[in-house]
């Protein structure tokens, strides 16, 4: 099989459900349990299969399609696009072999900046259309291996509904994944209202993951790319503009996922007046503090002992899970950086596998 492009889609029933994926929680250490032929991809190695269905589970990873690569390529030849270089190179093999390599068993997919929207609302909800698809397709060729956090086509919320629909009904997506904002409108602006609505009224996972606004995309500050300070920073923007603007309180059946550890959330003056006594209470209901710990937290650029150190400070280790930000950071260098972060074995665990019980109940 040609790892790197998919075979034709098949019924989306061939892709385990979340619950199915569950129900193998806590019995995936011995091959007997589940049964080799369920989970042997075609062409590859017993040995390396089963290597692979080690503890980790990575909410944050990464794919291109050949035609999202095609479109993206065009912006870049308008305008630098950051981390072009890797959506040219990536394909499934090699992501497989990195996911082996990390001991991660099953990966939740989702695309990055610059996403889908390029002005155009025909083309973005095809491309789209084409990564749904593709990403359905990984799923049913790599049973177990994969999940799927779906895009919507925003700024269009027209065709973000009808996208909703689409992924969750015939291609049984996870979830839905988000950027930090889109063409500087921030995901807590009243125009994406009936989005969450919907996404609220399914009881969605909903991943996000940080962009630059139209100030600060490529060379805002000359020769400090946008991932240093201005991805972190719309992060901190997107979190501000849910819970300040009410979605945050509209949605109390979302379960949220931060790329990145937050971003610079933490560094903002969200949380000015917090004591070491009320950090240790229970927070008020629909306060700011009451949402950050309601959200999860990935652990991609944040696999360290100060980002895990502020984490644990705000929100109980519940809320953190694991994520990679494969192609750009192998998942074990994740794991290596985590285990030198000073937590306890118990912690490692709920953050490598157990608290993505609670993500995709």
């Amino acid at each position: 099989m040609d790892h790197s492009s998919p075979s034709p889609a098949g019924s989306p029933s061939r892709a385990p459900s979340r619950r199915g994926f569950l129900g193998m929680f806590g019995s995936l250490g011995t091959l007997g349990a589940i049964g080799a032929s369920t989970f042997v991809p075609e062409g590859r190695p017993l040995a390396q299969t089963l290597a692979a269905k080690a503890s980790r589970i990575d909410f944050h990873h990464h794919f291109f399609s050949p035609a999202w690569v095609r479109l993206v390529e065009r912006q870049h030849q308008k305008q630098p696009v950051l981390g072009f270089e890797q959506f040219k190179t990536w394909t499934v093999e090699k992501d497989l072999e990195a996911m082996d390599r990390g001991s991660v068993e099953k990966a939740f997919l989702s695309i990055t900046q610059p996403g889908v929207w390029f002005g155009d609302v025909a083309e973005t909800r095809a491309a789209a259309r084409e990564l749904n698809e593709y990403a359905a397709r990984m799923k049913a060729d790599h049973p177990g291996r994969y999940g799927h956090f779906a895009v919507l086509p925003l700024p269009d919320v027209e065709g973000s509904l009808r996208e909703i629909a689409h992924a969750f009904d015939v291609l049984q997506a996870d979830g839905v994944g988000l950027l930090s904002s889109y063409d500087d409108k921030w995901l807590g602006d009243p125009s994406f209202a009936p989005v969450w609505a919907e996404l609220n009224r399914r009881k969605a996972v909903v991943y996000i993951h940080a962009t630059a606004p139209n100030c600060c995309a490529w060379n805002f500050q000359p020769g400090i790319l946008p991932t240093f300070v201005e991805l972190g920073s719309d992060l901190a923007r997107a979190m501000v503009s849910l819970i300040h603007g009410g979605t945050a309180k509209a949605t109390p059946d979302v379960r949220y996922i931060w790329s990145h550890g937050g971003g610079s959330i933490w560094a903002q003056r969200f949380l000015v007046g917090e004591t070491a006594e009320s950090l240790a209470r229970v927070a008020p209901p629909d306060s700011r503090l009451h949402h950050l710990r309601r959200f999860y937290y990935d652990t991609a650029a944040a696999a360290d002992a100060v980002h895990m150190g502020i984490l644990k400070m705000v929100v109980p280790t519940s809320q953190i899970v694991f994520g990679s930000d494969f192609p750009w950071v192998e998942p074990a260098r994740i794991v290596e950086g985590l285990e030198k972060a000073g937590l306890s074995a118990s912690e490692l665990q709920a953050i490598y596998r157990d608290n993505a019980k609670a993500v995709l109940r």
